[in-house]
């Protein structure tokens, strides 16, 4: 039996032969429904007398076809109305996003512009995006360049016509250090094209510092909580500030109970009374103590919605990744930090929203969390493997298919996604890391993404279970097939104080915490090359 002219795909609707193109393995929808059609007349055909039996076995065999054809076409439909609606509800997203960064983006140039500060940018060169030519601005006197001058004060702010000195925010600047204390060389990151050559400008130190422009008036500190060691230190810290520095104090509501229950003395500690007062923190404290590990630092960024204050961190927990200080020399570390300038690390955290299946429209999201570490998707108590789609913007990553996935900041690339074979980076470097959790690939290797990519993880409607996310090893969602986790940069950073700068803090804290390439020293009494 010859197939060139009995296979289904030669034949049209009128039996007449003919060929259709296949495209990435299939074929048109219509295509398809002619072959099925073309398939259905050749087999209900009544057969000849004395037909070998060969022929009623193919005949059965067209039928067969005829079900895989018509299941390709209703397959490749279905994918394509998934496709198409997961496509708007993405662009949707995107949209507002853009919109909701343009909006804050305007506010805070008007503000800056309304009480006079960066008026010099106003004769800048703009370019058609309406950014200010980068290879044009001046730079300030400490080597930065104007426009990366970020301060904390509100639209509107004035320090000098507030009356009430006790919730005077203090004012301050960061820049970025040159390289030696007397230079006056104005460095920018550029990059030259003259003469047809591709060079890059000298770069400038990029640790950043902070200079206070008015005196800080208020600390909040935060503690870790059950610890006889962390409530004593407390106390004398509450003292000292307000007794030698004179300061304004807030503290957690527990933390003021238990003042208060050791001695009446403290009844001028602060504290707040529901969830509206701790939204409007940032306005109000101008440094953030923290007195714990690595997991009081994150409670303190959790605390924050919206832009962070210093945070300085005094180690008194098992791991120290962002507690450089010890508490032992709280008095001459605080002394330094209140009287400036100090070097500090801008920790960046993810933004994370998950958009339901349900959701009608894009606005019916569930609110934004904030992350300093990572965010995590994995199986729960699921005994299946995860399935998730990744996107990075328009473009499709990967189909995770293992216990699940993190998505870190570089500030969490010592905690969760090292343990699951992530790289270690330095918290500075903007990006967001990709790490899979015990993947069911042996060509599944981590990803380092830049920061300004949008993520979308999606659990697609073939998954045979739920899938749940967590943030910070907090707050757990479950994912039902359908839904999506959306996840990109926050444009704001937890600044927390170094004891000497970012990179040696850095270096310090995996040698000390995770002993990194400790080993014994090769004996130099070997062979030796002659």
């Amino acid at each position: 039996m010859k197939n060139s002219l009995m296979s289904p795909s030669n034949f049209s609707s009128n039996g007449n032969a003919t060929f259709f193109q296949v495209e990435n393995g299939y074929s048109d929808s219509l295509s398809l429904l002619n072959s099925e059609r073309a398939v259905l007349e050749l087999v209900q055909q009544p057969l000849i007398d004395g037909i070998d039996d060969h022929l009623i076995e193919f005949s059965e065999a067209m039928r067969t076809v005829a079900k895989v054809l018509r299941h390709a076409a209703e397959g490749k439909a279905s994918a394509q109305v998934e496709a198409t609606e997961w496509k708007r509800k993405y662009e949707l997203e995107r949209e507002r996003n853009w919109q909701l960064e343009q909006r804050v983006f305007n506010g805070n140039y008007n503000s800056e512009h309304s009480d006079g500060r960066f008026k010099h940018l106003i004769d800048q060169p703009v370019q058609s995006d309406g950014t200010v030519d980068k290879s044009e601005r001046c730079c300030d006197e400490n080597g930065i360049c104007s426009h990366e001058v970020l301060r904390n004060g509100e639209p509107g702010y004035d320090t000098n016509v507030l009356p009430d000195k006790m919730m005077r925010k203090a004012s301050f600047k960061l820049s970025w250090c040159s390289k030696g204390e007397n230079s006056n060389q104005h460095k920018h990151d550029i990059v030259s094209f003259e003469k047809g050559n591709i060079t890059t400008a000298e770069r400038s130190s990029k640790q950043i510092s902070l200079k206070w422009e008015s005196p800080p008036q208020t600390v909040l500190i935060l503690t870790k909580p059950n610890s006889a060691a962390v409530q004593l230190l407390c106390l004398e810290m509450v003292r000292w500030l307000k007794e030698q520095k004179n300061l304004n104090v807030f503290v957690e509501p527990r933390v003021r109970a238990d003042l208060l229950s050791e001695l009446s003395y403290y009844s001028f500690v602060q504290t707040w009374e529901d969830e509206e007062e701790i939204l409007l923190l940032h306005s109000k404290v101008d440094l953030v103590v923290t007195l714990g590990g690595d997991g009081t630092v994150l409670w303190a960024a959790s605390m924050f919605k919206g832009p962070v204050p210093p945070v300085v961190s005094f180690s008194l927990g098992s791991l120290g990744f962002m507690t450089p200080f010890h508490s032992e020399q709280y008095k001459q570390y605080l002394t330094s930090i209140l009287r400036g300038p100090i070097n500090i690390t801008l920790r960046h955290r993810l933004q994370c929203h998950v958009i339901r299946d349900t959701a009608k429209n894009e606005f019916e999201t569930e609110g934004h969390v904030l992350v300093l570490n990572e965010v995590t998707i994995d199986r729960g108590i699921s005994s299946f493997l995860t399935n998730l789609e990744c996107y990075c913007d328009n473009s499709f990553v990967t189909c995770v298919q293992g216990d699940g996935l993190i998505l870190s900041t570089t500030s969490g690339s010592t905690a969760y996604s090292l343990a699951a074979g992530g790289s270690m980076v330095h918290p500075q470097v903007p990006g967001i890391l990709f790490t899979p959790i015990c993947p069911h690939s042996l060509s599944f290797r981590p990803l380092i993404l830049p920061e300004h990519v949008t993520l979308r993880v999606v659990v697609p409607f073939n998954s045979r279970g739920h899938a749940w996310a967590s943030f910070d090893g907090k707050d757990r969602k479950q994912l039902a097939p359908g839904d999506a986790l959306i996840c990109s940069m926050a444009p704001w950073p937890v600044p927390t104080a170094c004891e000497a700068n970012s990179t040696t803090d850095f270096l310090h804290s995996i040698h000390n915490g995770l002993h990194w390439n400790v080993r014994k020293t090769q004996s130099f009494d070997g062979p030796r090359e002659s």
